[in-house]
């Protein structure tokens, strides 16, 4: 039987209080940049969260929902419905998993390389769907993470708007872990300099709207560099304990 949130009120109380602050901070941070909180979109990070969590969130205005696996997100998608909420992939996509997503997301945060840009579109093409996605960026030039490197992405922009299935939307990040999130701001001001420049090379087919880039620890950063999606978990729905995940 799925655990309802009335089981646990004083979860759901927390959920809604956590939203609203988070949404408090969010709005005090575009605030302080001049722009317009309306403009910046909370993406709920729901990994390992049960869904009575993700429905307290639900009722307290949150109506996106980031996950990082796939049969989790089924699994959650199917109690959960998808007309309340939108749901967005932000965790790595295999190659081998791309026949399931255009089911389950309405966008895909994590397109990381030319090669899953082209297996999503013949896909897409197969099925006479597109895909929205965006487009993950190394801006710290780890070697430990995927991405593009920004030199790679400008020069490949033009091959990606040869691929009909793909609804390109902008751009994503991971900054390199920081102690204080003052440090993430480089890397943040790297990845709008870098939309802009693509905006400049005007390719047709492409728009660069969202900058999806901030989590708990540096969202508000994130939102004065010019962020557009906030990929937020622990601050709405506290820290996650250690489990296995199932990709």
């Amino acid at each position: 039987m799925l655990e309802t949130a009335t089981h646990h009120p004083e979860k759901v109380l927390s959920i809604a209080q956590n939203v609203a602050r988070v949404q408090e901070r969010i709005r005090q941070a575009a605030l302080r940049v001049g722009r317009d909180p309306a403009s910046v979109q909370l993406v709920a990070a729901s990994k390992t969260v049960d869904a009575a969590r993700m429905r307290a969130a639900m009722a307290a205005g949150v109506t996106i929902f980031g996950e990082n696996y796939l049969q989790e997100a089924r699994d959650k998608i199917g109690q959960l419905g998808q007309q309340g909420a939108s749901w967005h992939l932000i965790g790595t996509l295999q190659r081998n998993k791309v026949r399931y997503i255009f089911d389950l997301f309405d966008m895909l945060h994590s397109l990381d390389s030319l090669a899953l840009a082209e297996e999503i579109n013949r896909r897409g093409a197969r099925l006479g769907r597109r895909m929205a996605v965006l487009l993950e960026v190394n801006v710290g030039g780890e070697l430990t993470k995927g991405g593009f490197e920004p030199a790679e992405l400008l020069a490949e922009a033009p091959n990606l708007a040869q691929l009909p299935h793909l609804q390109v939307q902008g751009l994503m990040t991971i900054p390199p872990p920081t102690v204080h999130p003052e440090g993430a701001r480089p890397f943040y001001r790297q990845l709008r300099e870098l939309r802009d420049r693509l905006v400049a090379q005007e390719i047709d087919g492409l728009t660069w709207q969202e900058l999806s880039m901030g989590m708990t620890a540096d969202f508000e950063v994130a939102i004065e560099e010019g962020a557009t999606l906030v990929r937020v978990g622990t601050a709405i729905f506290g820290a996650r304990p250690p489990v296995a995940h199932h990709g």
